[in-house]
């Protein structure tokens, strides 16, 4: 099984998360920013904060943009906690 690339501190960050009902290597590499976002959602940290902090893009500049930035990205973070976490699991043991 061919090795799926690590997570970055500072992933390039697409414009919409993957919707996927599979891990991607995208997903993958945004773990981090994941955690970071849904600890900042258990802060209640604004939204427009972690778009420019975690998805580096300006809310002011680009509103919906941003926006959907975070959004998508929002949702796949919450999808991780209830399913893709599975799928990180099941490839480990796999791996073993």
């Amino acid at each position: 099984m061919p090795q799926r690339p690590r997570p970055r501190m500072e992933p390039v960050i697409r414009d919409s998360a993957p919707a996927d009902d599979g891990l991607t290597d995208y997903d993958c590499t945004l773990l981090i920013v994941y955690v970071r976002m849904l600890d900042a959602a258990a802060a209640e940290a604004d939204w427009r904060e972690v778009s420019r902090v975690l998805l580096k893009i300006d809310p002011e500049r680009e509103p919906d943009r941003a926006r959907r930035r975070y959004d998508t990205h929002m949702a796949r973070a919450r999808w991780m906690t209830e399913q893709g976490y599975r799928h990180l699991l099941m490839e480990a043991d796999e791996a073993w």
